[in-house]
This record gives C-alpha cells, sequence and structure tokens, in this order.
C-alpha cells in the first residue's frame, strides 16, 4: 500500500527481455535503499513492483505480461524517468490518500496551462473511470497523489504546484504524454457496497436486524 507522496526519481537503468514478461533495473541517487529488502514493494511510476534484487543505488523488479498489458512498461526504454515511492509504514504520515499500486489504465495530456507558478494540466478521462473521478477528489497520475479540482464532459483538470513539479516528473509532461492513472480505491469500494447482491434481497437497517445485533 501506498500514499501518492513521490520519495524520489530514479531511471530504467537496464531492461531485460523475458519472452513475454520483462524485468527492469532502477537506479536512484535520491531514493534511501538501506532499508529496502527482497520482496519489498516499490511503486514504480504508479505501478507495485517487488524488489527482486537490490544493489547500492539501484532495484531490479520483474513485470508481468500482465502489468505490461496495462501499462506503459512495454514502451518504457533505458534513461525512462520513473517516479518511485517504497511501501508505506504504519507509522509514518500518510500524506496522500490509499493508493494500491494497481494501474486502472493509460491516458494521455490533453492541454497544459501555465497559471502563475503552478500548471493547470488536462487529462483524457476513460469512459470506464469517468464514474470514479470526481471534483475535488483524489486521483493517482503516475503514482502521485493528486487533486482533481475540474470534471468536464470528457477530461479533468489537475494543477500542478511548483514543489510537485520540482520533486516528480510532472515536470517533463507535454501534450500528448502518455500516463498511467488510478482512481481512488474507497470509491471502488463504495460502489461495490452501494450495489444490491444478486444472490439476496437487500434488507436494509430494520428494527428487528438492530434487535438481533445488540443495539435495542
Amino acid at each position: 500500500m501506498f500514499t501518492g507522496i513521490i520519495e524520489a526519481v530514479g531511471d530504467i537503468s537496464q531492461i531485460q527481455q523475458h519472452g513475454t514478461d520483462l524485468s527492469i533495473t532502477v537506479t536512484s541517487q535520491e531514493l534511501d535503499f538501506s532499508d529496502v529488502k527482497l520482496g519489498d514493494s516499490i511503486a514504480t511510476n504508479g505501478v507495485c513492483l517487488t524488489v527482486t534484487s537490490r544493489q547500492n543505488q539501484s532495484f531490479t523488479a520483474d513485470v508481468s505480461a500482465e502489468t505490461i498489458a496495462y501499462s506503459q512498461f512495454g514502451q518504457y526504454q533505458v534513461g525512462q524517468r520513473v517516479n518511485l515511492e517504497k511501501a508505506m509504514l504504519a507509522s509514518s504520515r500518510f500524506g496522500g490518500h490509499i493508493v494500491s499500486g494497481h494501474v486502472d489504465a493509460v491516458t494521455q495530456v490533453t492541454k497544459i496551462v501555465p497559471e502563475g507558478r503552478a500548471l493547470q494540466v488536462w487529462l483524457a478521462m476513460p469512459s470506464e473511470l469517468a464514474r470514479y473521478i470526481a471534483h475535488k477528489g483524489s486521483v493517482t497520475v503516475d503514482g502521485i497523489s493528486l487533486t482533481v479540482n475540474s470534471v468536464q464532459n470528457d477530461s479533468f483538470r489537475l494543477t500542478i504546484v511548483p514543489h510537485t513539479a520540482a520533486q516528480t516528473t510532472v515536470s517533463q509532461l507535454k501534450v500528448g504524454t502518455k500516463v498511467h492513472i488510478e482512481v481512488d480505491v474507497i470509491a471502488r469500494y463504495l460502489e461495490r457496497l452501494t450495489q444490491a447482491s444478486h444472490s439476496e434481497p437487500a434488507q436494509g437497517v430494520t428494527k428487528s436486524l438492530l434487535s438481533q445485533r445488540g443495539f435495542i
């Protein structure tokens, strides 16, 4: 589990093809590797990857065919800059929102408008995810926890402040750049909870149910 608060930026320093899947090595002089162990999870551009080996300032991870199908990893080249976040600790501050590291879709930047020191970035909104993207809600873009500041038809707008641009790969975005997005997992669970069960009729909260559970 992650928070979407990027800890460092790294570079893909090696890509090895293994039939339908591949392995990558990511190098970063900024990330603290002192507590990284084999089997740990590191979100790499928003994709949860498992560390299979670790060097002084780099780690190697396998990328499955499933991940390649739903992400940009199949198109990445050596030198690709990526956002990095180690899995959250129970003792650390929860500065972003709940991020699973499971990419929902790849979309692209449609417009970038400077506004003061900030950037207004518009992204195309995949129709199958539109119901999960809400004004002032959270969305993860290449691993970065961001607030949706506007939703219009088939697109949504993010406001990128200077600190975020300086500490992530956002400063490299251009119109047409493809990015990973993950919608708020809470929105998904709420949708599931509000759906009526197909196997059992929805009973709702009744006096009888409250009595059975010891509330009255």
